[in-house]
This record gives structure tokens, sequence and C-alpha cells, in this order.
């Protein structure tokens, strides 16, 4: 029986991914609280106490202990991109060439398309996001996936860093699943027959929303050919039909109303405040009546975040390769939707909790 395809470390490699994923818990959960305490001491020792973020980061960053943190951050992001590393240079000969099995003779019903002509646009173009070596798209090789290999790498090592690992590796499309029960709560109604994934990146969650209606047809589609060729071998070796393209969610070349629910997982807070209005308006050209938009991303806005916790993660901003974190986080999505088009009796923006962790969910439905 052929080895599951996907990032597989060995024992010795998950020993030390998992050290690292404890050193990144430690510091985000154990360091951070001591910060949020000598914010709280800098405060109540201040003759005028901050008003908004950019003034309590000029009254924390001189602290030693800021500092620290920010070091430990940092360079545990390092370390995490260097265990990961160890995996892929491993194991990327073998997926490659799963990858290119499965392109050439495609079993369970899915495709694979790439496009010579997408136009890679700031700033996954410009950016190593999360500081990922190479960024997002980088090749080094033909049918390169090795971007993809490294990120799927890094998915546990976050939740175990936020404190959402159970010990173990969740179901793999755990994160797909919880979407697709807050469509249900939103569209209690809808049987989709055709999904479009925004920003699919691995393609693991997409194959949830085929396994909740088998039915549908499934589209997932991405500006990273890498991930790409990913999520077609992993969707193909899982036996689960979709379609996977390379393909900008602002400019998809889809017919209107293709779909009756549109989907995307963390993609909207890594792209810009001109793609936010794009993307949208996409979504709503594509959307058929009585179909559903949800996008899930980060739950980070200003109202919800203590100033201290707004200052670490403006960090992420100016030095994890999060260019547009704080400016998603500090927009009015409602506001955004009305703007794009949405019906403003039904589109939505607000949060749903999963487990230990809360998400920002916003869209809409189109009126039948």
């Amino acid at each position: 029986m052929a080895e599951q395809f996907g990032f597989t470390p060995s024992h010795d490699e998950a020993a030390r991914q998992a050290f690292v994923g404890s050193l990144k818990k430690f510091v985000n959960f154990d360091v951070e609280s001591q910060v949020g305490r000598v914010f709280d001491m800098l405060v109540a020792d201040s003759e005028q106490p901050p008003a908004d973020r950019k003034a309590a980061a000029q009254l924390l960053e001189p602290h030693p202990l800021y500092r620290l943190w920010g070091s430990l951050t940092f360079h545990s992001q390092n370390m995490m991109w260097d265990a990961v590393q160890a995996t892929t240079d491993r194991t990327i000969t073998a997926a490659v060439a799963r990858y290119e099995a499965a392109a050439a003779a495609p079993s369970a019903g899915g495709s694979v398309s790439l496009s010579e002509q997408l136009l890679v646009k700031a700033p996954v173009a410009t950016t190593e996001i999360h500081r990922q070596p190479g960024g997002y798209w980088r090749e080094r090789r033909p049918n390169d996936l090795e971007a993809a290999l490294n990120y799927a790498g890094t998915i546990e090592l976050y939740r175990k860093a936020k404190g959402m690992s159970a010990g173990g590796p969740p179901a793999s499309d755990a994160m797909g699943r919880f979407v697709a029960a807050v469509a249900r709560k939103h569209a209690p109604d809808l049987e989709p027959q055709a999904i479009l994934d925004m920003g699919c990146g691995t393609g693991e969650e997409t194959l949830a929303y085929k396994r909740t209606w088998p039915a549908a047809s499934v589209h997932g589609i991405d500006v990273a050919r890498p991930f790409i060729r990913f999520a077609h071998a992993h969707a193909e070796d899982q036996g689960v039909a979709v379609h996977f393209a390379e393909r900008d969610a602002a400019q998809t070349g889809f017919a209107d109303a293709s779909f009756d629910l549109i989907v995307s997982i963390i993609m909207f807070h890594e792209t810009s405040a001109a793609q936010v209005q794009d993307i949208l308006k996409e979504c709503w050209r594509l959307l058929r009546p009585g179909g559903l938009v949800l996008h899930l991303d980060v739950p980070y806005q200003p109202h919800r975040m203590p100033l201290v916790k707004q200052v670490t993660n403006h960090w992420q901003v100016r030095h994890n390769g999060e260019p547009f974190w704080t400016g998603f986080a500090e927009l009015d999505m409602a506001a955004e939707l009305d703007r794009a088009g949405f019906d403003p009796a039904s589109r939505f923006a607000t949060y749903e909790q999963t487990g230990p962790a809360s998400y920002f969910f916003f869209g809409g439905r189109k009126p039948k």
C-alpha cells in the first residue's frame, strides 16, 4: 500500500517540529501574557494612558521584555520553516512524481488547470507571507509543489502554537467541515449544486465541501501554482473529485451565476484593500439567486482586542510577513459588502466558535 500523499515527517523530524510548536506556544501564551502585565504596569505609571494602538506601541516597544518577545517570535518562526524544510527536502522528489502521475491519469473524476496568463498580484507576489522562504508561488523544479508541502507542514505547528491542538492532528478537512456547518446555519434550505472555494491553498479543506455535498461540483482556485498541484494530487489520493485551477479570486473567468455556494478560509487578510472590493464584487457576480457567500477570516477586529494585543498583532505586519493583517481587521466588512452590491437585508459580519477558537465570518445570500 502506497504511503498517503502529503507532508510526512519521519520520527526525528516530527520530534523536532513538535519542539518548535511547543516553543511557539510558550512564546504566544506564557511570554506574551507577561508582556501584557508589563503593559498594564506601564499604563498605570503613565501620566497620559494610551488611547490607541500607536500610542500603546510607543509606550510598550522600548521595554526589554517586549523586545525579547519579538526576538523569540521572530526566531521561532525561522526555526519552524527550517524544521519543515527538512521533511520537504527528503520527500519532494516523490511528491512531484505523485502529482505528475495524478495529473496524467486522474482516477477520481477531478481535474487540474494551470494558467500561463495569470498575473499574481501584491502582496502574494511581493511578500514572503508568514516569512515562508520564497513565498507561496516559488518554483525551483519542474512541476514543483515544494511551497505547498512546506505550508502543509506548518498547519499542526500553528494549531499547537495557538493552543488549538488536541494532542494530535485533527482531520485535515476540519476547518472546511466547520465552514460547511456555518453555511447550513445561514442557509438551511440550500443544497448547492456548484461550490467555489477561493484561495483554496493546499486544497485539504476543499475536500470537506465535496464530502458534505457529494452531488455538488466543487471547484478550488488559488494564485499559487505549487498549491494547486498539491491540492490536485491530495484530492486524487483521497479519491475525492474536485476541480482545481490557478485563477485570481478577483477575476475568476467563470460565467455569471455559476455557483450556489462561494467560500474561503483565511484568504482576505492576505490580499489588499483594493482587492477586497474586487473579490466581493466577483463573488456577487458569480452567485446564483438563492445562493450563499461565506468567508472566514481572522477575528482580530480592534473592538475585540485590548490595546496590548493590537500592538503584538501589528508586530506581525511589520516583522512576520502579514502586510494586510491590521488593514483587514480595521475594515468595516458590513460596509464593504454593501459597497460591493450585496443585499443589505441578508448580508452579515459575525463570529462563530469552534472549540477554543473564534473566527470572523462575513458574506450574504442573493435573493431568489
